[in-house]
C-alpha cells in the first residue's frame, strides 16, 4: 500500500486519524483533517499546534461544562472521572477510530457490563467500595480481571477507547452498584459523546456521527 503496511494504518487510524484508511491507499502521505474550516482550521492555520491546543482546550472547557451544569440542574452524577479523558480524545484526536462516538458507547459500555459481571462472581455488589473498606483478595481480582476482560473484548471489537479502562475499575472498585446508576453513566456517555460531536462539527471538524471507519 504504497509503502504503508495494512498495520501502519490500522495504528494510525485508530488513535490519529481514521480518513488516512482511504488518503495512504490514494497518495502514500500522511494528509491533513480532510474537509477542515471554520475556526479549528482558522486557529490551525494561524498558530499551528498552538491552534489546536487552544482548540482542545476549548472543547475540553465547553463539553465538560455542558455535562457538569446538566449534573447541576438534574443533581444527577453526569460526569464521572473517564469522562474527562473521552473529552480530551473527542478534541485532541477528533478524526481518530478511538475518539469516535462508536468506540466512546461501545468502550464505556463494554467497561461497565464486563465490571458488573465479575462484581457478581465475587459477590461484591452492594458491599462498600475498596475506597471505604480497603483492598482484599477478591476485589484485587475483581479490579484486574475486570481491566483484563475489556481490553480483550474491545480489541476483538476494533472499539478500543482507552477511558473504558478507568470506568471499569470505577465500577470494579465499588464505586458504582446499582443498575439505576449504570444508567445515569451511561447516559453521561451519550450527553457527552453529543455535545463534543456538536461542538466539533460547529467549529469546523468533519467529526462522523458514528465512526469513519471501515470494518
Amino acid at each position: 500500500m504504497y509503502g504503508a503496511s495494512e498495520r501502519d494504518i490500522d495504528q494510525i487510524a485508530e488513535y490519529a486519524d481514521s480518513t488516512i484508511r482511504q488518503a495512504l491507499v490514494r497518495t502514500g502521505s500522511l494528509a491533513p483533517i480532510a474537509g477542515r474550516r471554520g475556526l479549528n482550521a482558522w486557529l490551525y492555520d494561524k498558530w499551528g499546534n498552538r491552534g489546536n491546543a487552544i482548540y482542545t482546550f476549548l472543547g475540553s472547557l465547553l463539553t465538560i461544562a455542558v455535562s457538569g451544569l446538566l449534573a447541576w440542574g438534574l443533581d444527577e452524577p453526569l460526569v464521572f472521572p473517564s469522562l474527562g479523558a473521552t473529552a480530551f480524545l473527542f478534541f485532541e484526536t477528533p478524526m481518530a477510530e478511538v475518539a469516535s462516538i462508536r468506540n466512546t458507547v461501545i468502550g464505556h459500555g463494554v467497561g461497565t457490563a464486563v465490571a458488573f459481571v465479575w462484581l457478581n462472581v465475587f459477590g461484591l455488589v452492594g458491599e462498600p467500595s475498596a475506597i471505604a473498606a480497603g483492598f482484599t483478595a477478591d476485589r484485587v481480582a475483581c479490579v484486574a480481571l475486570s481491566l483484563g476482560f475489556t481490553g480483550f473484548i474491545l480489541r476483538l471489537t476494533r472499539a478500543a477507547h482507552p477511558p473504558a479502562g478507568a470506568t471499569t475499575v470505577i465500577v470494579s472498585v465499588g464505586l458504582l452498584t446499582e443498575w439505576d446508576e449504570v444508567l445515569i453513566l451511561m447516559s453521561g456517555v451519550f450527553l457527552l459523546s453529543a455535545s463534543a460531536w456538536a461542538l466539533n462539527r460547529a467549529l469546523g471538524v468533519p467529526a462522523p456521527l458514528w465512526t469513519a471507519a471501515k470494518y
